[in-house]
């Protein structure tokens, strides 16, 4: 048996801590977003005798895990402990510690051993250590950053209803886990078969949408639409791209504009491309929208919220930068041929990306819902802007890999015909200024920062 200890002190009282921990969310929001990892089933519960399964990936083999909880100290600790799995033996306790009435102490601990015994731990002892650091480094993160950004406003604040669209997405399944461990009820609106008590099913492409499920949502999240990078733009795909955000948002705000109690609130997206291709122009919510196809589909996405505007609902449409995240987006994309080294500029290189971390997406939206002085645009980007040349070579250097094979102009649009010019060679250099004016604190202000967080590097 080997021993595995990692600690650190919380902003938050224990018994808020431990509480976090048991909602529905928790095992998603400190699941590695590296980690290949697939949620079979979940009792949600951490009451001795209820488990978790799932299937992770190591290498090219697929492995099931099944734990189970074996020990419960309510605001203490609970225990989970390997009924299958890659390890010989693995019981992992997690233990809340107060520190004072403010603070306390978050404290893994396990115990495990590898196959094989001696040879096992000879062959494998090191990379595992490694990986349980680099692992467990990543969830007190989060579990830290999630109950400070959750504190301030325990107190003062009850639990919402909120309903999502695009729930099963990046941003969607990312925000769904950030909002039920912060406590709120939440409604996922979902196309096909429903799978949950709480989803709502609802078809865009035919304009069916029931209004009794929505009565007395609190706040309403629209992430729903195509993929744009998700095939080539041909003429009928663009449309697809038009059609599922601009109709879909506006049957939504027209079935919420007609609710006997709608929500206080809408947040829906938007993105970066509002702005066009600008060059070196520093652009804030005030700035005028660009010229080209993802400018004028930006423009009529936040039209379609005309119907809840008119309905006193306060709309707040999130123009949304480029997503850092290791399980999918642009980054995903980009990661294998980097790690081979075939990684480098494109273009000029001079072009602006503005990123923003996944987590600091899925916060924006909570400080949305919460901050009442908050409507119209806000650019959900970081404040610290990059070119491509910047982000290459930060890239590489958290990867260690170099990045000496550029992709010219010419053969990006060869290869992605105008997806390359819309989302690869347009330059927009765009500022958060309405996030920070209100007082939204950034989790990864820097691209190095935020890479290294979501590669675990």
């Amino acid at each position: 048996m080997t021993r595995f200890v990692q600690r650190t002190l919380l902003p938050a009282p224990a018994s808020l801590a431990f509480e976090w921990h048991t909602r529905k969310g928790a095992l998603q929001r400190l699941t590695p977003p590296w980690e290949r990892v697939e949620l079979i089933r979940s009792d949600h519960s951490l009451n001795p005798g209820s488990q978790v399964e799932m299937r992770i990936k190591i290498g090219p083999f697929r492995k099931t895990w099944i734990a189970e909880h074996r020990r419960l100290v309510p605001g203490v600790e609970f225990q989970d402990v390997q009924v299958s799995g890659p390890f010989a033996r693995f019981e992992h306790t997690h233990k809340i510690i107060p520190q004072d009435a403010d603070t306390c102490w978050l404290e893994d601990d396990i115990d495990y051993a590898l196959p094989l015994g001696t040879l096992g731990q000879w062959v494998a002892g090191g990379f595992i250590r490694r990986q349980l650091g680099r692992m467990f480094r990543y969830r007190h993160a989060v579990t830290e950053a999630d109950l400070l950004a959750l504190h301030p406003t325990h107190k003062k604040s009850t639990t919402m209803k909120i309903a999502v669209t695009g729930a099963t997405g990046l941003v969607g399944s990312a925000l769904c886990s950030l909002l039920t461990t912060a406590g709120h009820d939440v409604l996922r609106l979902v196309r096909g078969k429903t799978q949950d008590a709480n989803d709502i099913p609802w078809d865009p492409a035919r304009g069916e949408l029931s209004t009794a499920r929505l009565e007395g949502v609190d706040a309403v999240v629209h992430l729903a639409g195509e993929n744009i990078a998700g095939a080539r733009w041909t003429t009928a795909f663009k449309e697809r791209i038009r059609t599922s955000r601009v109709e879909g948002t506006r049957l939504l705000c027209e079935t919420l504009a007609r609710l006997k109690q709608p929500p206080k609130v809408l947040v829906c997206a938007s993105a970066t491309g509002f702005y066009g291709d600008r060059g070196n122009e520093e652009l804030t919510e005030n700035s005028s929208a660009g010229s080209g196809y993802l400018p004028e589909v930006c423009q009529a996405w936040e039209a379609a919220c005309q119907p809840a505007r008119q309905a006193v609902i306060r709309v707040v449409n999130l123009r949304i930068g480029v997503i850092l995240a290791a399980q999918g987006g642009a980054l995903q994309k980009m990661l294998l041929p980097f790690k081979l080294g075939g990684g480098g500029i494109v273009g000029s290189g001079q072009q602006y990306w503005s990123w923003i971390a996944l987590d600091d997406v899925i916060g924006a939206i909570q400080h949305a819902i919460i901050t009442e002085t908050i409507s119209g645009p806000v650019n959900a980007v970081a404040p610290h802007t990059a070119t491509n040349y910047e982000f290459t070579k930060t890239l590489g250097r958290v990867l260690r890999r170099p990045t000496v094979l550029p992709m010219p102009g010419f053969a990006a649009r060869l290869l992605l015909g105008g997806m390359a010019q819309d989302l690869l060679l347009a330059s927009a250099r765009v500022v958060p200024e309405k996030l920070e004016t209100h007082g939204y604190r950034f989790r990864f202000p820097e691209l190095e920062g935020a890479l290294r967080h979501v590669l675990g590097q």
